[in-house]
């Protein structure tokens, strides 16, 4: 992995915004640091000034793991093209069956890890997270999680940063998403910045897209062939993405 911001790797950025670029970002651990308590995520001042100033002059979008309505709230005011939940699954038609599974993966695993303590179970309507970063033993809390959904075939199990995410089989995921809004936009490349195991999907596309993958915090097996330092270097990125390209390549 190269370093995104390194003075030798800004030509990139460059070439990138000569066409039409979309740029998409995840929210947490990303647009906003991680926080011990979800609920009290936020972005930085700064970086919501610089996003609301690159939105204007760049097609901008926000996939996040988060439901739809909770990360939308929490982009007031900033002008993006769309906000996708649920790790791309919101808005899509599959909604309502999505619903329905995850309801019945909660009943399911729920008695099974009654025993565990420092677990929290978050139902996002159309995902299921099971934290653990409240577990005084990590490891131990991992393997009880794993073990405990091992039989829901009709689930995907994704590994995240103290949490594991269970997503229908099969969904619409963060690299679907990408996909709908650069065809529904018009857009040639795209700009993917994420920080998580459920952005490698995202990740992936660099094979066959024009795509310029960014992971937040350096990681030797992501498929992003470039890095940010850390979530406090999104503020530089952002910065750079202005006062690179043309005037206003994003309106239309």
């Amino acid at each position: 992995m190269k370093s995104l911001l390194a003075p030798q790797n800004r030509s990139v950025l460059r070439r990138l915004v000569r066409g039409r670029v979309l740029l998409a970002f995840d929210f947490d651990g990303t647009l906003a640091p991680i926080v011990a308590d979800p609920p009290a995520a936020r972005l930085r001042p700064r970086t919501r000034r610089l996003l609301a100033e690159v939105a204007r002059k760049y097609p901008c979008v926000v996939i996040s793991g988060r439901s739809r309505a909770d990360v939308a709230r929490r982009l007031t005011g900033i002008p993006l093209r769309q906000v996708f939940g649920n790790h791309g699954i919101e808005p899509s038609p599959i909604l309502p069956a999505a619903r329905r599974a995850v309801r019945g993966w909660l009943a399911r695993v729920k008695p099974r890890l009654e025993g565990v303590a420092g677990i929290v179970f978050e139902n996002k309507g159309a995902s299921l997270a099971i934290h653990y970063r409240k577990s005084r033993n990590r490891p131990v809390a991992l393997r009880a999680i794993l073990a405990a959904t091992a039989d829901l075939t009709e689930a995907r199990a994704i590994e995240g940063i103290l949490v594991v995410d269970l997503l229908p089989v099969g969904a619409p995921n963060k690299a679907t998403a990408l996909q709908a809004e650069l065809r529904r936009l018009g857009c040639e490349a795209a700009l993917y910045l994420g920080d998580d195991q459920t952005d490698e999907d995202v990740f992936a596309l660099t094979r066959r897209l024009p795509l310029l993958a960014v992971r937040v915090g350096r990681r030797a097996r992501s498929l992003a062939p470039y890095y940010l330092g850390g979530q406090g270097d999104v503020d530089a990125l952002l910065a750079a993405l202005l006062d690179t390209g043309p005037e206003s390549p994003g309106r239309e």
